[in-house]
């Protein structure tokens, strides 16, 4: 045995692994997603009864989202790539001002207009461009809690960490459509989600301030200005036992700004524009269809409630995927992007087809289910084709993507389903069979992705 003890400590010591993200940290940067996610959502609960009493057409509620969205596009790879100069935690903190200066804004627009201070025109208008501050600034937020967590993880247990992270959206579309018809009070009435969600967000600000060590570099960066602040030749002051290694197996490329096409995103990115346009789609439909189907377009005040308990339904579905299917059944990029996208598209074919609350709430369920794998694979797979060193692009792309499905993909959805049911539900069924055949044959094997030596 002393021998043996001997040969060991003549053994040059494993190669250094990227240490885990504290409970806490991790706790506060769930802490943001969830807050966005909850107020997002407790928001679409009740824009299609605020639509409907502000005598506005129903494609008209979905485009106010799309200036939104397209500044979200452009933002969201320059505040990545901000982030890897000035530090993840300050990105952070630009995208929750964005968001509780955008819902308190939307708040007062629409309640004016409920009021009949605005007319319906105005205030929908109102709501666009206090809507924009969410896209604009908003998107800081999640490209740097995706490129925090990426850059402090192995590559083998990356798919699970960013799981974990998208939860927290999936978590916080539980929480906001069940909370939602609960703020509805006297006097802001349906308005009344927009903000208490403001003040919640100032909440998470202040613990993020707090509690979130700061990680913005001592000296400007130079060189490259995608080389990442936690790598161990940069001037972080992150704590030394916190700063990751690169891990053994990543190649060797020279940073430069990536593009979206690029050989190593590009199938990807295509499967994420793919898949996030049904997916889109699907959120743009659910509310209006919930609305005709249970004949509540009278009363649209009543209308907030099984809105609100449908899109709970699929949240609890998506986190059923995030929290239980991924690490349980241990799914790579590939086989949780694929599997996912064939689960959502029967989904929607149950959900053209669903005609009360109980199986409209079900087939939503489905079609969740599988986008609760869809997304978490396919934002895994962006981060693992490129090195520790681009995750920060990396992010900033994959938050543009997502963006870029909502810029018309809502609108065109609406527009669609209010001519036919079957045109819209039959488009979305499409663009999934599209990611289905072309990921098939286009996505790189899940051993290829995340082996990890060492």
């Amino acid at each position: 045995m002393a021998e043996a003890d001997a040969d060991n400590t003549l053994k040059s010591p494993p190669p250094s692994r990227p240490k885990s993200i504290s409970r806490e940290r991790m706790t506060l940067l769930f802490a943001v997603m969830l807050t966005t996610a909850a107020g997002n959502t407790a928001m679409q609960s009740v824009m299609p009864s605020i639509g409907t009493a502000l005598e506005i057409d129903d494609v008209w509620i979905s485009l106010a989202y799309s200036w939104s969205a397209l500044l979200w596009v452009i933002c969201a790879p320059l505040w990545a790539e901000r982030s890897d100069r000035r530090g993840r935690k300050a990105m952070m903190a630009v995208g929750l001002i964005g968001f509780i200066a955008s819902m308190a804004l939307c708040g007062l627009a629409l309640w004016l207009g409920l009021l009949g201070v605005l007319g319906g025109t105005a205030a929908l208008v109102a709501f666009a461009i206090a809507r924009s501050l969410y896209g604009g600034f908003g998107s800081a937020a999640p490209p740097a809690v995706q490129a925090y967590v990426a850059s402090r993880t192995p590559r083998a247990e990356r798919t699970q960490a960013l799981s974990l992270i998208a939860s927290s959206f999936g978590l916080g579309t539980v929480i906001g459509p069940a909370l939602a018809p609960l703020m509805v009070l006297p006097f802001v009435g349906l308005t009344g989600p927009f903000i208490i969600f403001a003040l919640i967000g100032l909440l998470t600000l202040t613990a993020l301030r707090l509690r979130l060590p700061n990680d913005e570099p001592q000296f400007e960066a130079r060189g490259s200005t995608y080389d990442a602040p936690y790598t161990s030749g940069s001037t972080s002051n992150v704590r030394s036992d916190e700063v990751p290694q690169e891990d053994e197996d990543e190649e060797d490329v020279d940073p430069h700004r990536l593009r979206w096409f690029e050989p190593r995103l590009r199938p990807w990115v295509t499967v994420g524009l793919l898949g996030g346009h049904a997916q889109a789609m699907v959120l743009g439909i659910i509310g209006f269809l919930v609305l005709d189907r249970l004949g509540l377009r009278a009363t649209p005040a009543l209308g907030a409630g099984p809105v609100g308990l449908v899109l709970m339904c699929g949240a609890i579905a998506t986190l059923l995927a995030q929290w239980g299917l991924i690490p349980r059944l241990d799914l790579g990029p590939r086989a949780a992007t694929l599997s996912g996208i064939a689960v959502a598209a029967a989904g929607v074919v149950y959900l053209g087809v669903a005609d009360d609350l109980h199986s409209i709430a079900l087939a939503y369920a489905i079609a969740s289910l599988g986008l609760g794998l869809f997304r978490p694979g396919s934002t895994a797979g962006t981060s693992l084709a490129v090195t520790r060193s681009e995750q920060g692009q990396a992010s900033g792309i994959t938050a543009s993507v997502a963006g870029a499905s909502f810029i018309y993909a809502p609108a065109l959805g609406v527009w669609l389903y209010g001519h036919s049911d079957w045109l819209g539900f039959g488009l979305i069924a499409a663009l999934c069979s599209a990611v289905l055949i072309y990921g098939w044959n286009a996505l790189q094997k899940d051993s290829a992705l995340t082996r990890s030596t060492g």
